[in-house]
Order: C-alpha cells, then sequence, then structure tokens
C-alpha cells in the first residue's frame, strides 16, 4: 500500500482501546543505542534537537513518556538502503507491459486461486459484509505480498525514523507515519522493535501503513485483537473494509476496455485517475466502449503505454479510482482488475 505511499494507503478502524498506556517490552530490544551509518555520523537519533523535538510532541499530544519514547527512537537505526530505495531513479518511460507481468503470470494466478480456496468462507463474509468481491480482495493480498508471502524484512522502527527524519523530500509524510506507529504498538502492547515491513514502512499480508491499520484495519477472526502479519482473516477484512471506506460501488465494474479513433480523445486524458468526466463526454470525443455503460457514469479514460507497443485503453470507473486508494497508480489498478478476472477463472471450490 502506497507506502509512501503507495499506500498508502489512511484508513479508519481503530486499533485497540484509545486509553493511554505505556510500551510494554521495549525495554532491552531497544535500549541498546545504534551508531547511524548515515548523515549523522556517530550521532543516534536519541542526540538529535529534531527527534528530541518530535518526542516532546508525542507527550503533549499522547502522553507518552519523554525518557522512555527517547530511548525507543534512541533504539532506531538509520538505515542509508531505505533512502536509496526511495529515491526516485532516472526518469525513464513505463512500461505496462513490464509492469504487467510482474503480477500476471502462472505462478501468482495459482497461488491466488489456492488462497482463495483456503479462505472461501472468510472471503465470502467480506464481500457480504463490504460489497467488495472475493477476487479483488485475493488480487490486491496477490500484488502486495504474493499472498503473504514477501511481507518485507526492514524493521519498521528503522525504516519510519529514516524517512521521517533523513528523507526531507516526505519527512512530513514520514513522521506522521511514525506517529501512528508508536500509537499502534502501544494500544497493541506490542514492542516496537518487533514489526518488519516494507523500506517504506508498510506492514503485513496487505501492506498497510501505521495509519491506515489504525484507521481500516478490522479484527474480522474475532479474536479481539488486530493481526495483518499473521491473521490471513484480518488482512482479508481489513483489504475489504479499506476499499468500501473509500467509496467501494458493489456490484459495479472496475474498468471496461476502451478504443480510440483520431486525436479528439486527447482532450480528455491527462494521465488522472478520477472519475470525473461524464461517459457520454469520452463517446464525444470518439472513444469506443461498452455501450451498457450509462452516459452520465463518472469515467475517466486511462491510457496504458509500453514502448515501442501500441497503447491499451481503459475506460475507469468509480471502483478504478478506489483502487488507486490503495496504490496511487493507474498501472496498479489495472493490474488488480487483470489479477482479479485470472485468479476468478482458474478458482474452482474443492
Amino acid at each position: 500500500m502506497d507506502r509512501a505511499p503507495r499506500t498508502a494507503p489512511d484508513r479508519r478502524a481503530v486499533a485497540g482501546p484509545r486509553r493511554f498506556r505505556r510500551f510494554s517490552g521495549v525495554g532491552a530490544a531497544v535500549a541498546l543505542t545504534a551508531v547511524l551509518a548515515g548523515p549523522c555520523g556517530a550521532q543516534t537519533y536519541a542526540d538529535r534537537a529534531d527527534v528530541k523535538a518530535f518526542a516532546t510532541e508525542m507527550v503533549e499530544r499522547h502522553g507518552f513518556r519523554q525518557g522512555e519514547l527517547e530511548r525507543v527512537l534512541g533504539g532506531a537505526r538509520y538505515l542509508d538502503s531505505v533512502v536509496t530505495l526511495m529515491t526516485p531513479g532516472p526518469v525513464t518511460q513505463r512500461s505496462w507491459q513490464t509492469y504487467r507481468a510482474n503480477f500476471l503470470n502462472p505462478r501468482r494466478v495459482e497461488a491466488g486461486a489456492a488462497f482463495w480456496r483456503r479462505h472461501a468462507a472468510i472471503l465470502d463474509r467480506a464481500a457480504a459484509a463490504y460489497g467488495v468481491p472475493p477476487e479483488i480482495i485475493v488480487a490486491i493480498i496477490g500484488v502486495e505480498t504474493e499472498y503473504g508471502r514477501n511481507t518485507g524484512t526492514f524493521r519498521v522502527l528503522d525504516a519510519l525514523a529514516t524517512l521521517a527524519f533523513d528523507y526531507p523530500r516526505r519527512a512530513e509524510f514520514f513522521r506522521g507515519e511514525l506517529e501512528q506507529f508508536l500509537l499502534l504498538a502501544r494500544e497493541s502492547r506490542a514492542d516496537v522493535a518487533s514489526f518488519r515491513g516494507s523500506y517504506a514502512g508498510a506492514i503485513g499480508i496487505p501492506q498497510f501503513m501505521p495509519g491506515s491499520i489504525r484507521r481500516y484495519a478490522v479484527d474480522f477472526d474475532g479474536d479481539g485483537r488486530l493481526d495483518l502479519r499473521a491473521s490471513a482473516a484480518d488482512a482479508i477484512g481489513s483489504v475489504a473494509n479499506f476499499l468500501a471506506q473509500h467509496g467501494w460501488v458493489a456490484g459495479a465494474e472496475v474498468a471496461v476496455p476502451a478504443e480510440v479513433t483520431g486525436e479528439r480523445y486527447r482532450l480528455l486524458i491527462d494521465g488522472g485517475v478520477e472519475a470525473i468526466y461524464r461517459a457520454e463526454e469520452l463517446r464525444e470525443v470518439d472513444v469506443a466502449f461498452d455501450e451498457a455503460i450509462d452516459a452520465e457514469t463518472p469515467s475517466v479514460l486511462i491510457e496504458l503505454e509500453s514502448p515501442g507497443e501500441p497503447s491499451e485503453y481503459l475506460v475507469g470507473l468509480q471502483n478504478f479510482y478506489v483502487l488507486t486508494r490503495y496504490n496511487r497508480s493507474s498501472f496498479y489498478a489495472s493490474a488488480v482488475r487483470e489479477l482479479a478476472a485470472a485468479v476468478k477463472a482458474a478458482y474452482a471450490p474443492r
């Protein structure tokens, strides 16, 4: 999930009660102060004025204990690899075909069908509760972590501290996520050092950012706690809730294939993903697509480009836009749509 995101996604069910608690279990695991290998030389995060100011804000806003919180932050390590991975590379032309091939392959499709078979009852319950079809939930989890196989190996504390204090380009966003992460750890009574995730701090089977967990994660297995790291049921319910909270329309299409003629269609294609045009407006500039789509339906024309190949076109509808709230990319939403269709075709209950 946009990982800075993708998704990052900024969500709505609260993880646990709101009363203040002390950190539990953070003692020896995080009290050891790591020497930074980054721009601050031998200085630790606990020594820095900006980190102390952040800790003071957390004390004032959320009732943390200053000394304890400074020890926690002092246990964070600067990770140069995180900054490298987050830093945009040279501008090159994106390729839809290359991107698509990363996710639309026999291994991921078959693994998705197997995941669906294992969790069919839970997926059906999520579809009934939130209106999101099983194949969409499965496809998102498949794109994000290959059904929980690859959830990330970075310590979330290290990744978020590095990005909050040593990545100016997105520092404000990541300080917010570090705040959410510390609150999440306190509410769940978990050791902050125990969380592993992506280089941008996304956590668990569905790769939610900490703020997304606190806003949108749900206890879908009914065990009294949120566990996106190990509970497939919680992951499934949370993905469905996230999409529902962002405006998923039950029973509606994500997008439909389109064909364009002439050049007038370029008047309405600007790289955006929000359905801000009426379907009839697209037809008026020579975009042809399913006539069953009502003239007043909010729509957007999506161009999927690949170097040296003809572009593919979709008319994205409301649910396409909702998928981009998980990861703000037309390629991402298109890949989820196609993987969902492929997994549904391969699925057969046993």
